[in-house]
Order: structure tokens, then C-alpha cells, then sequence
């Protein structure tokens, strides 16, 4: 089997996480917004804008990707505020005397329809974002967040093994 038989899928796959690590901003990453206040933009819009330059994303690329990315935020802090009530919900639900699993149903099926909307939101904005790169950009961009969810997945390793208590071999 050739080895880049199956690259257009990994590419695929890299892709959407990719446009899903530009899109799925927290509310922090709006300018003025979050972690740097009224100075600038929060981490995500940081790593974004590095993303672009990657990408060697053109002014008119930038634009356009930064009011995609805006626009998702926006109704993804609206989902978040959606899915912060059902946990509420669910809590009060579980702290009554009698459990109603009725109810408890009912508050799953309304979790997983506003989860499905979610879904379809960061689709849709991965979707424009694609019109706007051109298929070596994001071939570019997948690549970068393979190597960033590496790095991430690296250091969460490292990290464990420096939580966990290192038990010493038995000297025989």
C-alpha cells in the first residue's frame, strides 16, 4: 500500500481539528474581552493569530477568519450559558429527596439535543473557514495542530508522571 494512500483522510481529520482548535474560542478570546481585560486578546485569539501567520494567511484571509471565529464565539457563549442551566438543572435534580428519573430523561434528551446544536455550529464555522484558506493552508494548518495536540498530549504525560508517587523496583 502506497504511504500516502490515505493522506487525504489524514488531512481531513487533521483539518477539522484544526479549523475546530480556530473556531471554538471561549468567550475570553474576544479583544477586551477575558484574560487580558481590556488590553487585548485573550490566548485563543493569540494562537489564532499565530495560526495566520503560519499559514502565511493574507490580510484579507485574516479578516475574514477572525468575523467567522467572532460570530461562532458569540453563539458558542450563548451554548455555553444554554449547557451551564442544564447543569443546574441536573443538580437540583439530583439533590431532591426522591430522584424522578422521568425527569432526569427528559434533562439527558435536552443535553444531548443542545450538544448536537453545538456540533452543528462548529461545523458550520469550520465549513466557512475552508472557503476561505486555500487546500495547501489548510493541509498547513492540520499539520501545526497535530504537532500542537502532540505537544499538549506530551506534557500531560509528563505532568502525570510527575503526580504520581514513583514506587522503586524491588533490589534483587
Amino acid at each position: 500500500m502506497n504511504r500516502n494512500s490515505n493522506r487525504p483522510g489524514r488531512v481531513a481529520a487533521g483539518l477539522v481539528l484544526a479549523l475546530a482548535g480556530l473556531v471554538s474560542l471561549p468567550a475570553a478570546a474576544r479583544p477586551g474581552a477575558g484574560m487580558h481585560g481590556e488590553h487585548g486578546a485573550g490566548p485563543s485569539m493569540q494562537m489564532s493569530e499565530r495560526m495566520f501567520d503560519r499559514v502565511n494567511a493574507t490580510p484579507e484571509q485574516r479578516t475574514q477568519l477572525r468575523q467567522i471565529m467572532q460570530a461562532a464565539a458569540t453563539d458558542m457563549k450563548a451554548q455555553r450559558e444554554s449547557r451551564k442551566a442544564l447543569h443546574e438543572q441536573a443538580m437540583k435534580l439530583f439533590t431532591q429527596p426522591n430522584v424522578d428519573a422521568n425527569a432526569v430523561e427528559a434533562l439527558r434528551q435536552q443535553q444531548l439535543a443542545q450538544h448536537d446544536q453545538s456540533s452543528k455550529r462548529m461545523m458550520q464555522a469550520m465549513l466557512e473557514a475552508s472557503r476561505v484558506l486555500t487546500p495547501e493552508q489548510r493541509v498547513q494548518m492540520a499539520e501545526a495542530m497535530k504537532q500542537r495536540r502532540d505537544m499538549a498530549q506530551r506534557h500531560m504525560r509528563e505532568r502525570r508522571g510527575v503526580d504520581t508517587p514513583k514506587t522503586e523496583a524491588p533490589k534483587s
